[in-house]
């Protein structure tokens, strides 16, 4: 992208109005600092014969090049075409100065931080290969050095204090380069030219191994390390954003003994293995999981995994699935080739608070749960958890955007109207805000509900305002009042703007694609406050970036118990027994629950409780119906439990049970094994639109009392429920004449009923927009406040 005065004219026009002699300022936009752009601009222009300057400001990098007009023609191409392997050019604009005879070489100076900071920050990134040849070489002075980097690798975001991105303004300013890093800092020839994070074992930080009181134990920090994890012993592990726990995979006590100390008994743990060929060793893994686990963002990758297994059974219980990743730090790949063998990576902290990134809270917080701790001295500005992609049939989707994704800008569809804070929901915790063309959202934060996640919602309001200079006219933020997000959003002294939160999750969706016309959009998740002070949660809405208008939903059910009924889905297949099959019937499956069954049916048949809309609370019914999980320890797992279970089924072979789809006072039922007929997506109907799933509930307890093996009525479940969505949702765009349906909202992070929808949707002749990049969860519900707000 070109723009500026010589951007709108041709170079022969510039040429014949100036000869041979041209001055040029360049002004490249875009994620152009702490990834070697500057030493790659000064490379290629002492290599065109130009003169002048190179430096960081607030809005990117400056140029002032001075040469013939092919020279500086072919550098400007250079910029967008070739840049550094890290650098995102968003675009290059040039504006013709007058030539001076001032310049006498070209030369990378000072930055200057002038006005209001637009360049975006660099994501952390995974040790290059030239870095990790360092690290194996006995005969290098990097070698086994555990904080090694250059221009192309190494730590950026959770470093950076505030831009423009030099060492001052990183934590490591307090590190005075030797004068071995100080000639590679400024040798325009060397990898290392103005890598702001260059150190080495004779300056830089240094490895430290404590005991769990945080007292230092004498010896090789690294040694000492290894000898622990082969031992099977546990870990604390500072890495790039924070504190990992660690452990042997394969020693079936050690995993046990994590999970006793972390209080988490099933959640599955993240692995980390040294490359791809020790990966696919534990899960099947298609080329593009393979290219994402090793590229330099290191997401964790969810993959199904292979049998037989050299891992701890413990590892993932009850799933089908892996989350795997590779060493990304030289201190990872240290330990891992030391131990030699998969190694349990998981977040550094109790139960569900945010992970340590301090030391001495990693000692307070972390030291009752660990042998040791492996830390060390450059500290961590911005904490930052792993990302996690799932690995299915139609490709890779971001289930947390955080390490290696953020803080990478988005591209609104369109430029903002006003500067804009997002503080996004309750849940999986991000905050985003937007200006100009684009919107930047934050690492993952957490769940509010705990006081060290708020803490560090506080931290990350504050830093991306301060490293995006925006300068917010207005606050984004849910509907829901006791949203703690909310709360803050309102005690702010800022217009608040309130939006509704399934909308947000349909404009996320939108903002990916940059889709701006009408879509029916599908919603379906736990729980998000109604503008009419209900839960709604299985959503259907004609909206753009603007506005939305509800035109279907998910039949209501009462929520016997609150956020009881989150932890114990037996509630809900109770309160879904007695709403769609009868209180005889409800009667008949409560013992069978919970011992607790006849005070919640009294509760339910009375009224009490709020209504809910709730598709992720039907998930839990099926869970619970069908014994797969009538308590959960951890959010999501009965329907992530429920999905492993169908996927035992090919989908050719599963039944499909009926629902029922109301308009307008009429029903019809869905046929068993029916398609979308097109005739059925051009039928009206009216804006409340419901969709029953109580027979689709009969079928299920039916085929339970028949014998019905467990996996073909958990897949008959997705098939029925996801045929009777895409049948309403067709018929609802038809009525409408939308040719887009938008698929949003933490239950289509269920890789198995998004593509029984999908089918159904394109078989109806319908296009159909879903998440890759944005997490569909309440991870991207900032980025679609941000973008209504900001567009509206």
């Amino acid at each position: 992208m070109e723009g500026g005065a010589a951007g709108s004219a041709s170079d022969a026009a510039a040429g014949s109005v100036l000869g041979d002699a041209q001055s040029w300022s360049i002004r490249v936009r875009g994620t152009v600092q702490g990834v070697g752009f500057r030493p790659f601009v000064y490379r290629h222009a002492v290599a065109l014969g130009l003169l002048g300057t190179v430096r960081n400001d607030s809005a990117g990098v400056l140029i002032e090049a001075q040469g013939t007009l092919g020279a500086l023609s072919e550098l400007r191409r250079r910029l967008s075409a070739q840049p550094p392997p890290l650098a995102r050019v968003t675009a290059v604009e040039v504006e013709l100065r007058r030539p001076t005879a001032c310049a006498t070489a070209f030369r990378i100076v000072d930055s200057v931080e002038e006005g209001s900071p637009t360049v975006p920050v660099s994501v952390d990134t995974a040790t290059c290969a030239e870095c990790l040849a360092e690290v194996d070489d006995p005969a290098d002075r990097r070698f086994e050095y555990p904080f090694t980097n250059c221009t192309n690798c190494g730590p950026r975001y959770t470093i950076v204090v505030s831009v423009p991105y030099d060492r001052p303004a990183t934590t490591m300013a307090g590190f005075v380069m030797c004068p071995a890093c100080q000639a590679e800092y400024d040798d325009p020839a060397d990898r290392r030219f103005h890598a702001q994070p260059n150190a080495c074992p004779a300056c830089g930080p240094q490895l430290s191994y404590l005991d769990p009181s945080g007292t230092p134990v004498d010896g090789a920090a690294l040694s000492l390390a290894v000898e622990a994890l082969r031992d099977g012993r546990i870990l604390a592990v500072k890495g790039i954003g924070g504190y990992h726990l660690a452990t042997d995979a394969t020693n079936g006590t050690a995993v046990a003994e994590l999970r006793r100390r972390k209080h988490r008994d099933d959640k599955p743990f993240a692995l980390m293995v040294a490359d791809v060929a020790a990966a696919r060793e534990l899960c099947q893994l298609t080329p593009e999981a393979q290219a994402a686990l090793s590229s330099p963002r290191r997401p964790i990758v969810l993959a199904p995994g292979v049998s037989p297994s050299p891992l701890a059974p413990t590892v993932a219980p009850g799933l089908a699935e892996l989350g795997v990743m590779l060493a990304y730090s030289p201190l990872h790949h240290l330990l891992l080739a030391g131990a030699g063998r998969p190694l349990v990576m998981t977040s550094g902290n109790l139960s569900d608070d945010p992970i340590a990134h301090r030391d001495d809270d990693a000692v307070r917080r972390l030291g009752s749960l660990v042998d040791g701790l492996v830390t060390h001295d450059r500290p961590i500005h911005i904490r930052c958890d792993d990302s996690v992609l799932r690995s299915t049939d139609r490709g890779l989707q971001v289930v947390r955007r955080s390490r290696g994704y953020a803080p990478e800008p988005l591209s609104l569809p369109g430029e903002a109207r006003r500067q804009v804070l997002a503080v996004g929901a309750e849940l999986k915790s991000t905050v985003s805000v937007a200006k100009a063309a684009i919107v930047v959202a934050s690492h993952h934060i957490g769940d509010l509900e705990h006081l060290a996640t708020y803490e560090s919602f506080l931290q990350a309001t504050g830093h991306m305002c301060q490293l995006y200079g925006v300068v917010p006219e207005v606050v984004a933020h849910d509907l829901h009042p006791e949203y703690l997000s909310t709360k803050y959003a309102l005690d702010l002294d800022l217009d608040p703007w309130p939006v509704q939160h399934h909308h947000a999750h349909v404009a996320s969706c939108l903002v990916e694609h940059g889709h701006t016309d009408k879509v029916l959009g599908i919603a379906f998740d736990g729980f998000g406050m109604g503008p009419d002070g209900t839960l709604w949660g299985g959503e259907m809405l004609v909206c753009d970036l603007s506005g939305f208008e509800r035109v279907g939903h998910l039949r209501s059910v009462v929520v016997p118990g609150g956020s009881a009924a989150v932890r114990e889905p037996w509630r809900m297949a109770l309160a879904w027994a007695h709403a769609g099959l009868g209180a005889d019937v409800a009667a008949e499956l409560g013992p069978g629950l919970d011992a607790r069954w006849e005070a919640v049916l009294g509760v339910i048949e009375a009224g009490q409780g709020m209504a809910t809309t709730s598709a992720g609370r039907l998930f839990d019914a099926a869970s619970a119906l069908l014994g797969v999980r009538r308590k959960v320890t951890y959010e999501g797992q009965a329907a992530i439990e429920l999905e492993a279970l169908a996927r035992r089924v090919p989908r050719s072979a599963a039944p499909c049970y009926p629902v029922e789809v109301r308009s307008g006072g009429d029903a019809e039922r869905t046929l068993g094994h029916g398609g979308l007929s097109r005739a059925a997506t051009t039928q009206g109907t009216e804006p409340t639109a419901v969709l029953d799933p109580a027979p689709l509930l009969g079928a299920v307890v039916d085929d339970i009392r028949r014998g019905v093996e467990p996996a073909v009525v958990a897949a008959g479940f997705h098939e029925g429920l996801g045929r009777g969505v895409a049948t309403l949702a067709a018929r609802l765009a038809g009525a409408r004449s939308l040719d887009t349906v938008a698929l949003s909202g933490g239950v289509f992070q269920n890789a198995r009923l998004s593509a029984i929808v999908e089918d159904g949707l394109v078989a109806a002749g319908l296009k159909v927009l879903v998440h890759c990049l944005v997490p569909p969860n309440d991870g991207g519900i900032s980025v679609g406040q941000a973008a209504i707000a900001a567009l509206s």
